[in-house]
């Protein structure tokens, strides 16, 4: 059985048919720009380093992996930031949030186990186990949480990223991007941003429920009470 052939597209002969062409190439280039284009104007002003980060009560740091049940070193990177933030004394309480769907995969505990280690306290440390993806974790520190102001710690390919969601989600975010290697993984996580804009912009603009939203929580309240 013979297989039936492939046709090439055939490109327009006439100009009048090339010039649609090239618009419409150009349109949708411009279509997939403007999601980078938007969070790059709203975090404009945002970003800074652990150095000049303002002091702000609470700093959210997002999950980014385990190995074996460690923090993976992306993710021990962002906990080391938010250690000399606290230590320094430009944070009082650091919300850590990630996945922990199955019983054999914990995030925020992982996390926290991570920065008792490196000196914070366990009263100053808590834990947002349904932060499945970065609008979640944003709409729940506001909703669940109670935050309005945060100093958001990731990598810089997805710092942007998280401050602009957690400004459409209602708190007022500044964002220190870590350093990091350039690996494989960065330049996965660099890529996966070009593809990510475009869902930040529809959460931003659609305000979609997380997937778990439940009841409110007073752990950053009770652990702000508690450093004073």
């Amino acid at each position: 059985m013979r297989r039936p052939k492939l046709r090439r597209p055939r490109l327009p002969r006439t100009r009048a048919g090339q010039r649609k062409l090239v618009q419409a190439v150009t349109a949708g280039c411009v279509l997939a720009l403007l999601p980078a284009t938007w969070m790059y104007v709203v975090t404009g002003d945002r970003l800074r380093t652990t150095a000049d980060a303002p002091r702000t009560e609470v700093a959210v740091v997002f999950g980014a992996g385990l190995w074996d049940g460690e923090p993976s070193p992306y993710l021990a990177n962002r906990l080391d930031a938010a250690a000399d933030l606290y230590r320094e004394g430009r944070i009082e309480v650091v919300l850590v949030t990630g996945d922990n769907s199955r019983k054999d995969y914990d995030e925020p505990d992982a996390m926290r186990t991570y920065l008792t280690r490196h000196g914070i306290p366990d009263s100053q440390i808590v834990s947002d186990y349904a932060g499945f993806d970065t609008w979640d974790s944003c709409v729940r520190a506001k909703k669940i949480f109670g935050v309005d102001r945060a100093v958001l710690i990731s990598q810089g390919f997805h710092i942007r990223r998280a401050v602009a969601l957690c400004q459409a989600a209602g708190v007022t975010s500044y964002g220190v991007g870590v350093d990091a290697k350039h690996d494989v993984t960065w330049y996965y996580g660099g890529t996966r941003e070009i593809f990510a804009a475009g869902k930040a912009a529809l959460d931003a603009v659609f305000h979609p429920d997380p997937r778990f939203l439940g009841p409110k929580e007073p752990g950053v309240s009770k652990a702000l009470a508690s450093a004073r």
